[in-house]
């Protein structure tokens, strides 16, 4: 009898423990599943020079945010001026959108989405459709019926309004926006993708009851496009530009200033006067309005706003009843931002000749923690590296999804640390030699500052827990 309980207790033991390390383990390997670890993620670092032009030559790579961001894997040539956009390249376009959207929605913007594909009816009834010539990738369908790879969207979207009849005065000012690719065939396609055929824009139409509105909404977008660059840490000129091919009765282009713009820009030394240079009739050294000295510089345009008025709606009948219940034709605007320009342009404005440098708020991840190599004595301290990330993601919560783990312990820390200042990490902590000292020390790097701190856990923990990326 007591050998037959000996033997059920030990087997209770036995299912016991067995049960618990089950537990443990699939704790620990759920743990594991959590973290994001570099060595899983589609990262293509030093792809080849003879690969990186695609169709072109390596003489093409005459752009910096073009060289950095091909060489750190960040885009990938597919044919002449169209890119695959790699996942750090998606991460980072997907919060600028939604900087984007806080901002739109913020005055009344309403997201929606247009086919790309627009009949080219639509463009006829505009006169567009002669107007733009070979700018238009054409196409016809299986009907022999005549599209176009939308490059804007004025036109569709008036038509959008004009179906459904006339809209109440109490519904305006309706502001409708998307963020989706558009299609351009450029005669050379250069920059990477500052000028590309195929590329991601934020266009928002408006419709007001009067030129007075009209201007109203113009200058809340224009706030609103200022305050988007301002959390972007970008310094920007909005300057007076023509009209173009889009039309209309006023124009402002915001720019970026940089050496490899492809846009002219006069700016006046005394007052705020700005304006592309093909917007004046004669390039004068004297300021229009205050006779001060103009200053000439190069500029990336990023944004670009237009004061339709009723050019559009008058032509496909958009209009709204007024206080009386008669038909008024709106009055229009359009408003454009590059978002995959925006991108390429902040690396070139911000970066080294070797290192990406991003706006902090486009960053594809805030932090990346560097483990020991592998063989090292720093290895010893097993898990360090592991208990900081998950220490983190419970003491900063605004890290969740912002961490990364470098767990390529086969590589040296200095061959990690050189890929994480190439991909522009704003924070990098490394633990190297000083984490066999009691207590262990981490090196903290600050890409955007060129600081370096050397910090405990808790030190690491306070530091990174007050980090903003909002």
């Amino acid at each position: 009898m007591e050998m037959a309980i000996h033997s059920y207790s030990r087997r209770l033991f036995n299912s016991l423990f067995c049960g618990f390390l089950h537990l443990h383990r699939s704790h620990y390997h759920h743990g594991r599943s959590k973290r994001q670890l570099l060595s899983r993620l589609f990262q293509p670092m030093n792809i080849r020079e003879d690969r990186m032009v695609g169709a072109g030559r390596s003489s093409e790579l005459t752009c910096k945010s073009q060289r950095l961001m091909l060489q750190a894997g960040l885009i990938q040539p597919a044919n002449t001026g169209c890119f695959y956009y790699l996942p750090y390249t998606v991460r980072a376009m997907e919060k600028l959108i939604r900087v984007i959207d806080e901002e739109m929605q913020s005055i009344g913007g309403q997201k929606l989405n247009m086919p790309s594909l627009t009949s080219a009816s639509l463009w006829k009834i505009s006169e567009r459709w002669d107007l733009l010539g070979k700018e238009l990738f054409r196409l016809k369908d299986r009907h022999n019926m005549e599209y176009c790879l939308s490059p804007t969207h004025e036109e569709a979207v008036t038509e959008l309004i004009a179906m459904q009849g006339s809209l109440s005065y109490k519904q305006l000012p309706l502001m409708l926006y998307q963020v989706t690719r558009k299609f351009r065939d450029e005669p050379k396609p250069r920059f990477g993708l500052l000028r590309g055929r195929e590329f991601y824009m934020k266009d928002m139409y408006t419709f007001d009851v009067s030129e007075s509105a009209a201007k109203e909404t113009y200058n809340l977008v224009s706030n609103a496009y200022s305050r988007i660059f301002d959390r972007l840490g970008l310094q920007f000129v909005k300057v007076q530009a023509d009209t173009g091919s889009i039309g209309g009765k006023m124009s402002h282009e915001f720019q970026l200033p940089a050496e490899i713009g492809e846009d002219r820009l006069l700016m006046c030394s005394d007052c705020h006067f700005a304006a592309n240079v093909e917007t004046m009739k004669d390039v004068e050294t004297n300021c229009p309005q205050c006779h001060g000295k103009l200053i000439e510089s190069k500029g990336i345009e990023v944004g670009h706003m237009f004061y339709l008025g009723t050019k559009y709606s008058y032509i496909f009948g958009a209009s709204y009843s007024n206080t009386e219940n008669k038909p008024i034709v709106a009055e229009m605007g359009c408003f454009g931002l590059g978002v995959t320009r925006i991108l390429a342009a902040s690396i070139e404005i911000l970066s080294t000749e070797d290192d990406i440098r991003w706006p902090s708020l486009l960053a594809p991840y805030q932090v990346c923690i560097i483990s020991p190599k592998k063989g090292s004595k720093e290895e010893l301290i097993t898990g360090l590296s592991e208990t900081l990330y998950d220490t983190l993601m419970d003491a900063a919560p605004q890290l969740r999804g912002e961490l990364l783990l470098d767990d390529r312990s086969h590589l040296t820390i200095g061959k990690r640390l050189k890929d994480a200042n190439r991909l522009g990490y704003p924070y990098v902590v490394i633990a190297g030699k000083r984490i066999l000292e009691d207590p262990p020390v981490f090196e903290v790097s600050c890409q955007n500052n060129g600081k370096t701190l050397f910090l405990t856990q808790e030190g690491v923990l306070d530091f990174l827990r007050n980090v903003q990326i909002a």
